[in-house]
């Protein structure tokens, strides 16, 4: 049997352990398996794109485990109903290819990206780091949030979205939980003082979210909107200015902001700062950027994660996935 986390399953999860401590429980993860890097089976994701968005398979392994995740993106979905990303993810054990594990993922990837995002900005973000601009303010922004609360020390959010709708969901979600919170009238006013410069808008265009006149001395900019081709979301000229970190490069040439620059443009993969092998921020004054495009490592830390968490409790359920006749020779055995 194949063990299974639905979405009410996962929200229960969530609710018993916080987003906070889970957060920090993938982050821990993800730190550990970009120090062994050069051990996993990695391609960039397999896409197909239509007019009106994308479906994506995100594979890796190492010598123990396979996973994958199906992941969509439809930035027009919500004015018909339906949200922008959903996902499942999928690990299999290597040594006999069965999959052991099954989970729902819309709400893990949004715990995995920010976990993610923290990660990086430990590296990257200047020391002592308390306030976060916010350019928008959609499924993935409270998520965001708490990660950079609870492994950086963000306690203050200037937002700004285009709708205000989404603005006004996120105060009502996360001033709840201590945070102080602006409402910004535009861009400018919701960098002034930044520390980090969060962006994670979902159109998908090539996109001037931030302008070069717009971003100061010092800042981390995590950009995690721009994730697919034709998709970005910071002036290039921004990337002139910083040092771009990435987490695959051959994923992110193809899909991140650096997808508007020469292919020699020189970045740095995360796993090497985690290893020492380079340097995270090196003055106060430097810009840095994380060209977060979302690769298949943390969707199989975070399903690690889910699966230890869950074992032996009701939160995982047998689902009977795979066919197992008493001779594994004699499939037709079944239908006797």
């Amino acid at each position: 049997m194949t063990q299974f986390v639905g979405v009410k399953d996962m929200t229960r999860w969530i609710t018993r352990d916080g987003a906070p401590a889970i957060i920090r429980q993938i982050a821990s993860v993800i730190e550990n398996d970009l120090a062994r890097w050069e051990s996993f089976d990695k391609i960039p994701r397999v896409a197909s794109h239509t007019p009106g968005g994308v479906i994506e398979l995100m594979p890796i392994s190492d010598n123990d485990d396979y996973s994958f995740k199906y992941v969509n993106g439809h930035p027009t979905n919500p004015a018909r109903g339906f949200q922008t990303v959903v996902a499942f993810g999928v690990l299999s054990d290597v040594a006999t290819g069965y999959p052991v594990f099954m989970s729902e993922m819309t709400l893990l990837t949004a715990l995995r990206t920010a976990a993610m995002s923290a990660v990086a900005a430990q590296h990257l973000a200047p020391a002592g780091a308390i306030r976060m601009a916010m350019i928008g303010a959609g499924s993935q922004a409270e998520f965001q949030a708490l990660g950079m609360r609870e492994l950086v020390g963000i306690q203050e959010l200037f937002i700004y979205d285009t709708d205000a709708r989404a603005v006004k969901k996120l105060r009502n979600n996360l001033e709840p939980l201590g945070f102080r919170i602006k409402d910004a009238d535009s861009v400018e006013d919701a960098l002034e003082g930044a520390d980090i410069i969060t962006t994670c808008t979902a159109d998908k265009q090539r996109a001037h979210v931030l302008t070069t006149a717009q971003v100061g001395p010092g800042v981390h900019i995590n950009a995690i909107g721009g994730d697919c081709p034709g998709k970005t979301e910071l002036d290039a000229d921004i990337l002139h200015r910083s040092r771009v970190f990435v987490e695959f490069e051959e994923q992110t040439r193809i899909e991140g902001e650096i997808q508007q620059v020469p292919h020699d443009f020189p970045v740095t993969e995360l796993w090497e700062v985690v290893t020492g092998r380079a340097h995270g921020r090196r003055s106060g004054d430097e810009i840095t950027v994380f060209d977060s495009v979302g690769f298949a490592l943390t969707d199989f830390c975070a399903l690690k994660v889910c699966r230890e968490a869950t074992a032996g409790t009701d939160l995982q359920v047998d689902i009977d996935l795979v066919a197992e006749p008493a001779d594994p020779k004699d499939l037709y055995s079944l239908l006797s």
